[in-house]
């Protein structure tokens, strides 16, 4: 009977103690608190108000580049004209002919307001000189009917796959 006396007394000794370190562990220190609304400083806006900020890629008229458009823009005389170009003017690189390379290149470009083509890079190459190539034609490309987004005329990024095939 004295041991189970002595074991209650240990256990509500442990408990108490237990209860003193949970609460002192979770004071709440006044100065941390602050009563009625705060001002914090304030960030720039990333929102629809702060739209230009996020415009960075712009075309020759320093207007947005748009990547799609209600009305896509098109080769004047439409694709049997742009087909016509390719073939009066493509050159199969003779590099590309002497190791055997075949393949597609995909360039990337921007069709200005105005019509005119900028910006010309390969997203995807095959080398051999056919990327040189692509870059020339569209360098020398006659110009193009412009994108329109609501019903005004845009920028417009394109990407035109190039196929070079040795037959």
């Amino acid at each position: 009977m004295k041991n189970n006396l002595i074991k209650i007394k240990h256990m509500a000794l442990v408990s108490v103690l237990g209860l003193g370190v949970t609460f002192s562990s979770c004071q709440i220190d006044q100065a941390e608190e602050i009563e009625g609304p705060t001002q914090v400083a304030a960030k720039p806006s990333m929102g629809p108000t702060n739209i230009a900020a996020r415009i960075t890629d712009v075309g020759k008229d320093g207007k947005e580049i748009f990547d799609v458009t209600e009305v896509q823009p098109k080769p004047i005389g439409g694709m049997e004209a742009w087909n016509a170009y390719l073939t009066n003017n493509l050159n199969y690189p003779a590099e590309a002919k002497k190791m055997g390379i075949e393949g597609t290149v995909i360039a990337v470009f921007v069709i200005n307001s105005d019509g005119t083509i900028s910006n010309p890079e390969i997203l995807r190459g095959i080398g051999g000189g056919a990327d040189e190539e692509v870059i020339r034609l569209l360098n020398n490309a006659p110009n193009w009917e412009p994108a329109k987004q609501k019903d005004r005329v845009v920028n417009c990024r394109m990407r035109l796959p190039i196929r070079f095939k040795l037959s």
